[in-house]
């Protein structure tokens, strides 16, 4: 299918163009919000949960920061965590789905096994005991949810490879003496695109709610940083007397995914495949 095929097919999608939409708005709230911030989201502007006001349009949180302020501010982080934990995710699961289903020696069992083993693994519990064993640090959280994809990643990809390799191009390039990587990158690799791209939102959105997750549960991020999970966690017990605080960003959080996967389902579909039995989680 050309790109000029996928693209007429997705903007005949309802649902794609409101989750397009929907993503542009909220990537532009992030680009400017912080431009558009009254307050530093680490600064006391206020008393303590305030009820929303000219001053305070979302009122303030526990400590009296301003919530507006926090929620244009709260957006970068769980949004660039995310798809760069994807990105390398899919950098690492692709290399090892491209080996394992092109050769056929026993390292495409080895692989499989190894990542039969870590998808066994239950997400929030591997990355509780990486916190624990190497730190609360970024690059740790970034990395650990880079993981939790792989495996996922590398079977998707090796089943696709297998199949490509079959083909008369691959054959072809082997018998023209093609060095492995070569024959990897350029015969074998633009031919499983498709799926990788029908998979990649929905990936996303799992990475978005796993962080989110994690940040909630104060193992991720740690205070006074501005992120949209981390305002839920800090919140929740003024939920009474300023339930904008916690409503704002877990709508917002809510707001992302959806979007996301409407455009994961769209491009998907337009891509020939289905997003519909795939599931967000690992």
């Amino acid at each position: 299918m050309t790109a000029l095929a996928v693209r007429l097919r997705f903007a005949r999608t309802g649902y794609g163009k409101v989750g397009l939409a929907g993503s542009l708005l909220l990537l532009a709230l992030i680009a400017v919000g912080p431009l558009l911030a009254p307050y530093d989201p680490s600064a006391i502007a206020g008393l303590p949960l305030q009820h929303a006001s000219r001053q305070f349009p979302l009122g303030t949180d526990g400590l009296g920061r301003d919530v507006l302020s926090r929620v244009l501010w709260g957006g970068r982080s769980i949004v660039g965590l995310s798809v760069l934990a994807t990105s390398l995710a899919y950098a690492a699961g692709a290399s090892i789905g491209l080996l394992a289903g092109y050769t056929k020696s026993i390292l495409d069992p080895l692989l499989m096994r190894a990542m039969d083993v870590l998808l066994a693994v239950p997400p929030l519990l591997f990355l509780l005991v990486l916190a624990t064993g190497a730190g609360r640090s970024i690059p740790v959280l970034v990395l650990g949810v880079a993981t939790v994809h792989v495996p996922s990643i590398a079977r998707i990809v090796r089943a696709s490879t297998q199949e490509v390799a079959t083909h008369g191009y691959v054959e072809a390039a082997v018998a023209r003496g093609e060095r492995l990587p070569a024959l990897l990158g350029r015969e074998i690799l633009p031919n499983v695109l498709g799926t990788v791209l029908a998979d990649a939102g929905i990936r996303l959105t799992a990475s978005i709610l796993i962080l989110a997750s994690v940040n909630f549960l104060g193992l991720g991020l740690q205070p006074p940083a501005a992120d949209w999970a981390l305002m839920i966690s800090e919140n929740r017990g003024g939920i009474a007397l300023n339930s904008l605080a916690v409503a704002a960003p877990a709508l917002l959080i809510a707001f992302l995914t959806i979007s996301v996967n409407l455009v994961a389902d769209a491009v998907a579909r337009s891509l020939g495949t289905s997003t519909d039995r795939k599931r967000v989680a690992r």
